[in-house]
């Protein structure tokens, strides 16, 4: 048949082309940036340039299509993400039938009756919008996919990976049905051949029901983990979840966000006809164990770890050395005058064991992130730039204290601010909550610019 798949450079779209071509489809894909499709099958399958929000556009895309995927979402932290899906979806299913397109096929998620996260509640009316096209439609209702790439599984992943111990939401404990990527591809694929009555939702799930944080604690366990240790709480919000997901792993806030909020839902399947309709995957549902032992075998589960001990041995050794030659009860610091803007002695510690633990983390997860996207370059100019910085940061104290030279630690914390100002802009490139961590850190070391400079001004007269 004649398929059109939109979405295609996302990773389901990716995964599901190959999957197409192989079964002797003729395959089209729409897209707005050609040169983002994967190199290993662009050549084998016409590219239709062009917008999914433009109606001319949709015309071309469908003209001759017996199939076509709808794959698109608009949830990348932008925006009112409902909104434009409900705008793109309507605009999609007027296009789809003005063409005479046999078929719609779109990929939902599974959902409890009742109120809805937006997120969810946004795929549901999609679902709801193409099922009322006059397009023969089957909504595929999954939950987390399982696979490398799928963002609900990264989340899954990195969260676990990276923090040995957390404090969670009391929804961690919701039940979810997970599916493998290769199950979900199956039933896809299968869709494209339902008989021309079929105008229905289908629930999709693996064959195990579990929690988020079994999940965590599984995947801890076939990833070669130490356990992991879970304390939930019901005070965390996703806003705030979202933040510090923001921070420890890949995925924006202003995706993870929506991910998370999902999460307050079970998502366990309540129909269980879609294998007697779109037939089973070839050996059976893959079971939970089975997909994570795929997927691992395209992600390196050490990397955080490995990265952390380097960044984390540096942080701490600057943090050492610093206290070491830091001595404010020496006889030359208590003679200075200090200015207005002196803060008390005992803020110091708390302020720079946060800041060291926000470097500490910042840092590993801004060279782990470029890692794992393949960006070598920009993890070693990274770490190249936190080297300088940790060294700048210990030289202050030793400047300051030791050589007893007010002028010249002025000079040395505004190189520090400098460079702290670099290495949030380099983190920001891995995202937001990086730059904002990175961003405390900078603040306080431009006040400690100015602080200097005001004890400097204060006591240019006084000698050693």
């Amino acid at each position: 048949m004649k398929v059109l798949v939109t979405g295609a450079s996302g990773y389901i779209g990716s995964h599901l082309v190959p999957r197409l071509l192989e079964a002797g489809h003729e395959v089209a894909v729409l897209s707005r940036n050609p040169d983002r499709l994967p190199d290993a099958w662009r050549d084998r399958v016409e590219v239709r340039r062009g917008d999914a929000a433009s109606a001319s556009d949709l015309a071309e895309a469908l003209a001759g299509v017996e199939v076509a995927y709808y794959l698109l979402h608009s949830m990348d932290g932008h925006g009112d993400f409902v909104a434009r899906d409900r705008e793109l979806a309507t605009g999609f299913a007027r296009a789809a039938r003005n063409a005479g397109v046999g078929r719609l096929v779109y990929l939902s998620g599974l959902h409890p009756d009742g109120e809805l996260s937006e997120h969810l509640a946004s795929r549901v009316e999609v679902g709801e919008i193409l099922l009322g096209s006059g397009v023969p439609t089957a909504v595929l209702q999954a939950g987390v996919v399982l696979g490398a790439g799928s963002a609900s599984f990264d989340m899954l992943r990195h969260l676990t990976e990276r923090l040995p111990a957390m404090v969670a939401p009391k929804w961690l404990d919701n039940s979810i049905q997970p599916i493998a990527i290769t199950d979900v591809l199956h039933f896809l694929l299968a869709a494209a051949t339902l008989p021309a009555e079929v105008n229905r939702s289908f629930d999709l799930g693996g064959p195990d029901v579990l929690t988020y944080r079994q999940m965590m604690k599984r995947y801890a366990e076939l990833a070669g983990l130490f356990p992991r240790a879970i304390l939930t709480v019901p005070v965390l919000t996703p806003k705030l979840a979202s933040h510090w997901v923001g921070l420890v792993t890949p995925i924006p806030s202003g995706i993870a966000r929506p991910l998370v909020g999902s999460l307050m839902h079970d998502a366990v399947r309540r129909e269980f006809d879609a294998e007697e309709l779109l037939g089973e995957p070839d050996g059976g549902a893959t079971g939970f164990d089975d997909a994570i032992t795929a997927a691992l075998d395209d992600v390196d589960p050490t990397l955080w770890g490995r990265t952390l001990a380097a960044v984390g041995a540096g942080v701490a050794g600057t943090a050492v050395a610093g206290g070491l030659l830091t001595d404010p009860t020496s006889h030359w610091y208590r003679r200075l005058r200090k200015p207005p803007i002196q803060p008390p002695a005992a803020v110091f510690a708390p302020v720079w064991t946060t800041l060291y633990g926000l470097i500490a983390v910042a840092g590993t997860a801004t060279v782990a992130d470029a890692r794992e996207r393949g960006d070598e370059a920009e993890a070693e100019a990274f770490e190249r730039a936190l080297a300088l910085n940790l060294a700048l940061n210990a030289s202050w104290s030793g400047v300051f204290f030791r050589a007893h030279s007010p002028v010249a630690a002025t000079v040395t914390a505004a190189a520090l601010a400098a460079s702290s100002a670099d290495l949030t802009r380099r983190a920001a490139r891995q995202g937001a909550g990086k730059a904002i961590a990175l961003g405390a850190y900078t603040a306080w070391c431009t006040f400690a610019t100015v602080l200097s400079a005001a004890i400097a001004t204060k006591n240019r007269r006084r000698g050693r």
